[in-house]
């Protein structure tokens, strides 16, 4: 039930639950103070009206009249309040009762069950008292009606009082909070607007600062969102061309080289065919055709391997990621001898899987054919070493690789654009969620990936 209410909604009961506690707490208070402060008020007239009465009966017998001044002193102390005086043996009005409490005729009366609780019972106390030597007593009973009256009119004062001070907060603290959860109406909206692709969305900053944080971070995903679309649409574009410009370059050695190649080894052929429907055929012709056409197919040969290597290194799920390193390595070593290249591939590096092999290999080897071509480096330094990968909001940690080529050459230009190459192995390696970083100094060019492992390593 609690779970279905709205965020308001709890709050405003929580609000009048709270209120009400505090005004049934306070209402409590007062019924519990009830019966101390009557029998406290009880026993205070009592005393008040015993000292009164000692008092006045004292000098009664030096009176003229004095029956006639006990009769006129009874009659004047019945107008104490919450009392009654009776001379024992017969009863005297109580017309000054009745006329106080005529005064207090706006006072509720309280009902039956607070009277039971407050004082049940009333109090009596007999002043013995003697006139020209006949022993007698006045009585004096307590009639606390009237201050049960006050007080269970306080009660309902309080409680009317309390409410509407309670019903008054309500409505204010229900509108204030009203108006500062506000904003959140707007939020929702806005992330439905996200969710259904518009990242252009805005929500303006309002409320409380809690909800203005909410709001500025809510904004700041909408961009980042935006940005990342963005930069989703761009890759995937990149991608194409990339691709596009992969199949050019891959046509293009088939008609430079395989063209050529095959055109070479149809006209020996041809000559060969020639030959051998003469009578008698040419020994030294044929001999010089067929070693024509092994040199063409060893040609051939050479540039399908080389074919094959960009769209596939050679050995490397065969071999290994290290063995297929090495082999590079060594072809860079003895094609530039006067270059030194220090490697250091880590032995705990593990297994990182087949899409990761290939693109640490191919980091590599575009990040050497950059430094031999345009550094004019003489010392280059390889490493490979496991890294973790720090998570992100749409991705666990995970293992990886860390690599790094550092050479001592003459670095990069402040105005310089990377190539296809490196363009290509960073959109690559974002695309597998890890990074790629170029960095140019004086003392050369440190190209440095973090490439996470294959999923389920």
């Amino acid at each position: 039930m609690l779970q279905k209410l709205s965020l308001r909604a709890r709050i405003n009961l929580l609000l009048a639950l709270v209120l009400t506690l505090g005004l049934a707490i306070n209402v409590a208070r007062l019924l519990f103070e009830a019966g101390p402060r009557v029998q406290a008020e009880d026993q205070s007239v009592i005393r008040l009206a015993r000292e009164f009465i000692d008092t006045i009966v004292a000098g009664l017998n030096e009176a003229p009249d004095p029956e006639a001044r006990l009769t006129q002193i009874v009659h004047d102390l019945n107008r104490l309040r919450h009392v009654s005086i009776t001379l024992q043996g017969g009863a005297v009005a109580r017309q000054g009762i009745a006329g106080e409490r005529g005064d207090d005729a706006h006072v509720r009366s309280p009902p039956p069950w607070f009277v039971r609780l407050v004082h049940p019972e009333q109090t009596t106390v007999s002043v013995p008292i003697s006139v020209k030597g006949k022993p007698g007593s006045l009585l004096i009973t307590s009639h606390p009606d009237d201050e049960m009256a006050e007080i269970w009119d306080g009660i309902i004062t309080q409680l009317l009082i309390g409410t509407a001070v309670a019903i008054v907060l309500f409505l204010i603290t229900s509108r204030v909070v009203s108006r500062a959860l506000t904003p959140i109406g707007a939020l929702s909206e806005a992330m439905a607007k996200i969710e259904a692709g518009g990242y252009d969305t805005r929500v303006k900053p309002d409320g409380p600062p809690e909800l203005v944080a909410i709001c500025d971070k809510l904004n700041h995903l909408a961009s980042t969102l935006g940005d990342a679309v963005d930069d989703k649409r761009r890759l995937a574009e990149r991608v194409v061309s990339l691709q596009d410009v992969e199949r050019k370059e891959i046509a293009r050695e088939l008609h430079d080289e395989f063209g050529p190649y095959l055109f070479a080894l149809r006209v020996h052929a041809s000559a060969l065919t020639r030959i051998s429907d003469v009578g008698e055929p040419n020994v030294e012709a044929s001999r010089k055709h067929g070693s024509a056409i092994l040199e063409q197919l060893n040609a051939l040969q050479q540039s399908n391997r080389r074919v094959l290597e960009k769209l596939r290194p050679v050995g490397l799920t065969e071999l290994g990621l290290r063995e297929a390193l090495g082999a590079l390595l060594r072809l860079w070593r003895e094609s530039h001898p006067g270059i030194n290249i220090e490697t250091a591939i880590s032995p705990s590096l593990g297994e990182t899987g087949e899409t990761a092999d290939l693109t640490i290999y191919r980091t590599i080897q575009e990040a050497l054919t950059n430094a031999f071509r345009h550094a004019g480096a003489t010392r280059i330094h390889v490493s490979v070493e496991p890294a973790e990968l720090p998570s992100g909001p749409a991705r666990p940690a995970r293992g990886g690789a860390l690599v790094r080529i550092r050479d001592n050459g003459s670095g990069l230009g402040p105005d310089h654009k990377l190539g296809f190459g490196l363009t290509g192995m960073r959109e690559r390696i974002l695309a597998l969620g890890g990074s790629l970083t170029i960095a140019s100094g004086d003392g050369g060019v440190t190209v440095e990936a973090l490439v996470p492992r294959d999923l389920g390593r």
